[in-house]
């Protein structure tokens, strides 16, 4: 029988080139090896025990609120579950999803003007997520090309640039910070959360219409998914400093860097995001199948699992 710490040995190396390259240092030494024993090494266990019970490709999805490291997670589970399980992965953010410009163009025209930033249901081409679940459900897997976002031009990239998946995987892990919201009760919106919504969206036109997306065509593709994983940051206030940080890593990543948003431009950004996150903090703290308690710190507190 595989164990921890036959697992921890095998991929260590792997995990900590891993964390070098993508230049995750300002936790020390001792807390990377402890969150990989304590942390990622069990949710991988607990991962793949699901897909033997399964006996078939188990669709995940891990949710966060923005520049909490979710991205990150989902990478390095899919490294362990790789290397050590020798699992078929493939990793998907909601994100790669957004719209194109020009259509969050056109719906800011027809819908409502705050459609042309992207984020929030509705902003999403939720149907390519939902056929790409229904052909791993399919005995017969036929090639199929996912697309690709650059938030740098804020814009999808051209589909010679799509991720090309040609051999159905075994576990999909669809990570993003909406994965698994719910719509709230129309009486709920009737208050605005912040600013952005008492000075833009006075008729409630943006929310209402969010919100039905989350109730008709969200709901049908997360209904698809088997487990949510998800990390519960211990207040709002933290994802603007969080995402601030994210930001200013996409600044030194990026050639566009004219292009990466401001102090300013996050603040109001993050709003857009803000009543979601915070229903989703109070759904799936109690629905997700594994919780991840984070600190201050952006460290993982622990983990809960309420599903063996």
């Amino acid at each position: 029988m595989q164990s921890n710490n036959e697992c921890f040995h095998k991929i260590k190396k792997d995990y900590l080139k891993f964390l070098n390259k993508e230049k995750i240092y300002k936790k020390s030494m001792f807390t990377h090896i402890r969150n990989l024993k304590k942390i990622y090494i069990p949710i991988a266990f607990w991962i793949n025990r699901k897909y033997k019970k399964k006996g078939k490709t188990l669709l995940l999805g891990l949710s966060a609120s923005q520049g909490s490291g979710k991205t990150t997670v989902a990478a390095i589970l899919s490294i362990i579950l790789k290397i050590f399980f020798k699992r078929s992965i493939c990793v998907i953010s909601i994100d790669d999803f957004y719209k194109t410009l020009n259509e969050r163009s056109k719906m800011a025209k027809q819908k409502h003007p705050l459609f042309k930033i992207r984020g929030v249901p509705g902003t999403h081409d939720i149907n390519l997520i939902k056929d790409f679940f229904i052909s791993t459900k399919k005995k017969k897997f036929k090639n199929i090309k996912l697309p690709k976002f650059n938030k740098s031009i804020d814009d999808r990239l051209k589909k010679s640039q799509w991720y090309n998946i040609n051999k159905k995987p075994e576990i999909v892990i669809l990570e993003g910070w909406c994965v698994g919201a719910k719509a709230e009760s129309s009486s709920s919106l009737k208050n605005p959360i912040n600013l952005l919504e008492k000075n833009e969206d006075k008729n409630l036109i943006w929310r209402k219409f969010v919100n039905e997306k989350l109730k008709k065509d969200y709901k049908k593709v997360f209904a698809m998914i088997d487990h949510f994983i998800f990390m519960r940051v211990p207040n709002f206030k933290l994802v603007f400093k969080w995402r601030l940080l994210q930001e200013k890593k996409l600044k030194k990543k990026s050639h566009y860097k004219r292009k990466t948003m401001s102090y300013n431009e996050i603040k109001r950004f993050i709003m857009f995001y803000q009543r979601i996150t915070l229903q989703m903090m109070k759904d799936l703290s109690k629905s997700a199948s594994v919780l991840m308690l984070l600190k201050k710190n952006h460290d993982i507190k622990k983990i809960v699992f309420r599903s063996q």
